[in-house]
């Protein structure tokens, strides 16, 4: 559940980016695909459509997305996504196949690096 409610968030998260964040506006720029979060059994599945500089997101798979990062259980997707050093969890993740990625694996780094942008703004 709590995997399912992580990928919620974080569509509404980007959806709110592309709208108000110029920079994150730009690494929008040519982009339009969709990619998908998801346990490898598929009974927890989010996409994202890229389109026009927003991001919208919908539950469920797609039929021909342009990547997916498929975890092999929600447990272990919720761990990954909310590790201190994401880049780590994803390799280590990759390397004892915890984590498969199909489609483009250059997205997988841009989706990576979109990621930066929806951290919490520090307090003064």
């Amino acid at each position: 559940m709590k995997f399912r409610f992580l990928l919620w968030a974080m569509g509404l998260l980007m959806a709110k980016a592309s709208r108000n964040n110029p920079a994150f506006q730009q690494q929008l720029t040519d982009k339009d695909l969709v990619f998908q979060l998801q346990t490898l059994d598929g009974k927890v599945a989010r996409h994202f459509v890229v389109k026009d500089l927003r991001i919208s997101s919908h539950s469920g798979t797609h039929a021909q997305p342009a990547f997916a990062i498929a975890f092999k259980d929600a447990a272990f997707g919720f761990a990954t996504l909310q590790a201190k050093n994401k880049q780590l969890a994803f390799m280590q993740g990759i390397q004892d196949k915890s984590i498969q990625i199909k489609g483009n694996p250059a997205l997988v780094i841009w989706f990576q690096g979109l990621m930066k942008y929806l951290k919490p703004k520090k307090k003064a």
